[in-house]
């Protein structure tokens, strides 16, 4: 039996080159859709739902991380891979922490996906060397991931970004990153002012940050923009 992937990334080369690794592999995968943001992945699972998902961390809009939440709301069981650029101990906690079995470089991915799919479907976690070595030191550690070594303030809050912050304040951090008014927010979001004005208070307040630079510099360590 086949097993059925979505890819969801906003580069085509990118996808390309998942594609070609895919095809190569000989292994049973085909690949069901593509996406090229969190809500299409959503669209897709409501009618189409594939036995793994591949989410790139810094999608536009809705990103892996919280794209990897929504889901797994949607459907317990689903097995979803996230892939990026960096493989910071902070994105490979939010990614394990958000429910992803597998954790993926894009450097690394076109050697790696089709096993780290199979594992994946299997019930099993894939991570590449980096990602492994973050996981086995917090293990040998004991180190809480709710409470880091060092950092700052953006550092301590870090590795709870996908429990501490809702959907809503995740894509209000991601839009102030991005230099966006509380209007231009409003806008994108469909919200009033006053409750765009709220979720930024929430995520200054639950963050412990309260400046628009090191709300910038969070969101970016964290995986939530691609600035």
């Amino acid at each position: 039996m086949k097993i059925r992937v979505v890819i969801a990334d906003d580069h085509p080369l990118v996808l390309d080159g998942l594609r070609m690794a895919i095809a190569r592999s000989g292994k049973d995968i085909v690949i069901d859709a593509e996406a090229a943001d969190g809500k299409e992945v959503l669209q897709l699972a409501r009618t189409n739902p594939a036995d793994v998902f591949i989410l790139d961390i810094m999608m536009p809009g809705l990103n892996g991380i919280e794209t990897t939440r929504e889901l797994l709301k949607m459907l317990p069981d689903a097995k979803i891979i996230v892939l990026s650029l960096h493989d910071t101990k902070l994105m490979v906690e939010a990614a394990l922490e958000a429910g992803a079995r597998g954790y993926l470089t894009k450097e690394m991915a076109s050697r790696t996906v089709a096993e780290a799919v199979t594992e994946v479907h299997a019930g099993r976690y894939y991570l590449c060397p980096q990602a492994a070595r973050w996981v086995v030191e917090a293990h040998l550690t004991g180190a809480k991931r709710t409470r880091p070594r060092g950092g700052g303030a953006a550092g301590a809050a870090g590795a709870a970004v996908a429990a501490a912050l809702t959907g809503q304040e995740t894509q209000t951090l991601q839009l102030i990153a991005e230099g966006r008014s509380n209007k231009e927010i409003a806008s994108v979001m469909g919200l009033s002012i006053n409750t765009v004005h709220s979720h930024r208070n929430s995520v200054m307040a639950k963050l412990n940050i309260h400046r628009q630079a090191d709300l910038v510099r969070y969101a970016i360590k964290a995986g939530i923009t691609k600035l």
